[in-house]
């Protein structure tokens, strides 16, 4: 089968190349640029380019319509939240483009993005969640704060909106405060970037996560992992991880979750592990994520078990997965240090690693370690990953 991968620059992109060239399958790589790091790979067929979703998105679909068309049945693989979006919403297109894609119901993918939406869904399946209230006003920020207990986390409402162009931007990173002064100065700050923020009181504890592949809320295959450092030391997605065995309280409830919004596809459901053990839910992610290479290297293929499900209509979950196996993003562990090293950021109330014991850390080697962007007979899309980072770095300076 032929398949379009796009956002060539995420690591799951890579992860999904090397699965599905390795499956049997044509993998063409897209991205808004004239390169990517996973086009650069070995195992890709060619590159093509379209335009950014988030300046032209028209534009985009057309280009990416006009790739597909080129062979009837090519499944087009989303891996960002802003791609999947915009091919969700204009599916229409590609169905009539003969194109294949693998994507809940439109509805369903718009309440998964919507932290509002899945927190209340949780909720109401007897899941814990932090005390939430939404604000999009001065006022409404104002009356929230009254009904929580600090320190509290400010968050953007969607990861992705639309804006006035009908294409997506990036609504930015939480924020923190421990102070009515601060909530307010960080609300009037993030609604520069954001239409809707959620207040949640902290949860204290560590991220961790369960990983599904679904055909219309049944699940096909499921892995975990336990995170060991993060990009962003205040949480995010991880640069060194592990894989566990899937803890029988999360699986149940993630499922049920799941199989309330009939998901049909990929999905992550993060949740933050208190330190009474309790994993109160955070946020859907209904798309590849991107430590995908560590479920790739233990056992759990999801791109390969995913384009058979496209191709054939449904497929056979693996037996079981290797527990144990670490895998590490490399360029993403440097990024870490570098924000270790600027310290905590203002209103940050959890505990945040030290200098020199993560220096330490990431100096000892481990042996076995898989690395998300490196294999020896694939060794390009590691050098555009490190290219892509002298750029972050410069343009951050």
């Amino acid at each position: 089968m032929r398949i379009l991968v796009l956002d060539g620059d995420q690591n799951q992109a890579v992860a999904c190349v090397r699965s599905l060239a390795k499956a049997g399958h044509e993998v063409r790589v897209g991205e808004s640029r004239p390169w990517s790091k996973a086009g650069w790979s070995r195992c890709a067929s060619g590159s093509f380019q379209y335009a950014s979703p988030r300046i032209n998105p028209e534009k985009f679909i057309n280009d990416v319509i006009s790739e597909a068309r080129k062979v009837t049945g090519t499944l087009v693989l989303p891996t960002t939240e802003a791609t999947t979006l915009l091919i969700s919403s204009n599916r229409s297109m590609f169905s009539q483009a003969g194109s294949r894609f693998v994507l809940p119901d439109h509805c369903n993918l718009l309440k998964a993005f919507d932290k509002r939406q899945t927190t209340e869904l949780a909720q109401s399946l007897g899941i814990p969640v932090p005390k939430t209230c939404p604000a999009r006003t001065t006022e409404e920020m104002s009356a929230a704060l009254e009904q929580m207990q600090f320190p509290v986390v400010l968050k953007p409402r969607s990861s992705q909106e639309k804006s006035s162009n009908g294409g997506m931007q990036t609504t930015g990173r939480p924020g923190y405060a421990t102070n009515t002064d601060g909530a307010l100065a960080l609300f009037s700050d993030m609604r520069k970037r954001c239409s809707s923020i959620l207040v949640q009181e902290f949860v204290d504890g560590t991220g961790t996560g369960y990983f599904a592949l679904m055909k219309d809320g049944e699940v096909r295959a499921e892995f975990a992992h336990r995170r060991i450092r993060d990009l962003h030391p205040t949480g995010s997605g991880s640069v060194l991880r592990e894989s566990i065995a899937v803890d029988p309280q999360i699986r149940n409830a993630s499922l049920s979750m799941l199989r309330a919004l009939r998901w049909h596809g990929v999905a992550m459901i993060e949740y933050r592990l208190r330190r009474d053990g309790v994993p109160v839910f955070m946020e859907v992610n209904g798309r590849f994520w991107h430590s995908l290479p560590l479920a790739c290297y233990a056992g759990v293929d999801f791109p390969a078990l995913l384009a058979h499900m496209a191709e054939f209509g449904d497929v056979d979950p693996p037996a079981h997965y290797r527990v144990g196996v670490k895998c590490r993003w490399l360029a993403g562990d440097l990024w870490h240090l570098l924000e270790v090293w600027q310290g905590p950021p203002p209103g940050y109330p959890g505990k945040f690693p030290a200098r020199l014991s993560t220096l330490l850390a990431e100096l000892t080697p481990t042996p076995g370690m898989f690395h998300d962007n490196f294999t020896w007979d694939d060794p390009l899309p590691e050098l555009g990953d490190w290219l892509r980072l002298v750029d972050q770095v410069r343009h951050r300076g």
